[in-house]
């Protein structure tokens, strides 16, 4: 007799075990199957956790070598280990996995190794094996999407997942996209010694950003020596002798040139992971880009079966789908669980820092909501001074009568971390002001989001 739960989760990403996790404690007998061998999904294996891995090593890297003599502190024949960076990266890696597995064994949720398929209405298969089940959460994430005829070999022609591994450091490397994932390790291997160019077929980078913040991010990597080709796409591959020509033209088409690299590096995106999971079994509908449809509370069009994460409409994004894991179990167990789109932070992992969460001002802009705005430079925040990390800014959006707080953009060190700050205060219904009159710590970094909040209102008071 088949054994029985109450809800199986197929995917063990962010979304997976986060939510397997919460049903569990909730009370609610529960299963996660994952394929890999390893649960953490693309997050924890080769995505962001092994990147940010090499982010920090490579920052710390170039600081040695580059950035500390201003500072008074003197290093002497620094080199680069790059089979010691990377065996530091595999331990990180697996330290987090195998601590994904002790958080099910200590929550009771049951761990099935395999490939899980929908077998018909409450049924699911983990390699020919049946288990009953009377709710299916479809959290199998997303997958590297390609370019049309070239083939990537992981080699010389790599996704975001070979690039984490690269065997030594090319002296050329191309970059295809000009998304977080494609700045982030071209900013790697830039730090490491590579000449990096980034081809993006719109005109600017990181689409869907901030303008204002996207460009000076662009003004400040082209500092840092990488070079744009914006407006192109590459419509070619060539190998010779070792080398690689990747051929570009303009987006719309006509004045071709050829790049000569030694890597190319295709990261235009990613796409649902909806293939051979018996969707077609129960009659489970996708949107034109292959997207699980679901409604406000996860469901399906089919009783019983659930999705989240990116299989799902919205950003992709691990701690989107963290929170919709946590929500859907709450569903599920009769609570009331809910996630609040408005509040989804991002952020792009170089240096400086990017993060964003809210409305930007060309949104606004399109939607007819008058707005003011509050801008404050790290130039003028005294710790981003003595820490000589003063790049970039913070802005913040806010109604032009109610003066709640619509979104908040910044570029500069650490705003990765102060991203929380403006994303809970969102989350309360926040006004500028409340930020404004919240005493902070001098000195600071998290000043330059006060003294933005106190520019909406026309006081800042640093320099």
């Amino acid at each position: 007799m088949a054994e029985t739960y109450d809800v199986i989760f197929i995917g063990g990403g962010p979304g997976g075990y986060n939510g397997a996790i919460r049903a569990a404690q909730l009370g609610l007998k529960t299963a996660c199957i994952e394929k890999r061998g390893t649960l953490g999904g693309t997050c924890l294996n080769v995505g962001c956790i092994p990147s940010k891995a090499l982010l920090h090593a490579s920052e710390v890297y170039e600081e040695a070598t580059n950035g500390i003599a201003k500072l008074g502190v003197k290093a002497e024949n620094v080199s680069l280990d790059l089979p010691a960076m990377m065996a530091h990266k595999a331990k990180s890696v697996e330290q987090l996995t195998k601590g994904i597995e002790f958080l099910f064994k200590k929550n009771g949720v049951d761990y099935l190794r395999g490939t899980g398929q929908i077998a018909g209405a409450g049924k699911v298969t983990v390699d020919g094996t049946t288990y009953d089940t009377k709710n299916i959460v479809i959290s199998t994430g997303s997958e590297i999407m390609g370019l049309p005829g070239i083939d990537i070999d992981e080699d010389k022609i790599v996704s975001s997942t070979g690039a984490l591994s690269l065997k030594q450091v090319p002296e050329r490397m191309v970059v295809v996209g000009g998304g977080y994932i494609g700045l982030e390790m071209g900013s790697v291997w830039r730090r490491l010694g590579s000449k990096v160019r980034v081809v993006e077929f719109l005109d600017r980078i990181t689409p869907g950003l901030d303008e204002e913040l996207s460009k000076q991010f662009e003004k400040i990597l082209k500092r840092q020596g990488i070079k744009f080709s914006l407006g192109k796409k590459v419509t070619g591959v060539t190998r010779e002798n070792g080398a690689l020509g990747v051929t570009i033209e303009d987006a719309a088409g006509g004045n071709p040139e050829t790049l000569d690299t030694d890597v190319v590096l295709v990261s235009i995106g990613r796409r649902p992971y909806t293939e051979g999971l018996g969707l077609e079994t129960v009659g489970v509908q996708l949107d034109n880009k292959g997207r699980v449809i679901t409604d406000d509370h996860y469901k399906t069009n089919v009783d019983g079966v659930f999705a989240i994460g990116d299989v799902t409409d919205g950003p992709m994004l691990a701690h989107k789908a963290e929170d919709e894991g946590v929500a859907v179990s709450e569903l599920i167990a009769g609570e009331p669980g809910h996630v609040n789109y408005d509040v989804i932070p991002a952020v792009v992992y170089t240096y400086p820092e990017v993060a964003t969460v809210g409305k930007t001002e060309e949104e606004l802009k399109a939607a007819g909501i008058e707005y003011k705005v509050g801008k404050f430079p790290f130039t003028a925040n005294a710790r981003a001074r003595v820490n000589d990390t003063t790049e970039g800014f913070v802005k913040i959006l806010a109604d032009a009568k109610t003066d709640k707080v619509y979104g908040v953009h910044m570029i500069g060190p650490e705003v990765g971390n102060m991203i929380a700050e403006a994303a809970l205060a969102m989350e309360f219904g926040a006004c500028s002001e409340d930020i404004a009159r919240t005493c902070h710590a001098h000195p600071t970094l998290t000043e330059a989001v006060r003294q933005a909040a106190m520019g909406v209102e026309g006081w800042t008071m640093q320099m």
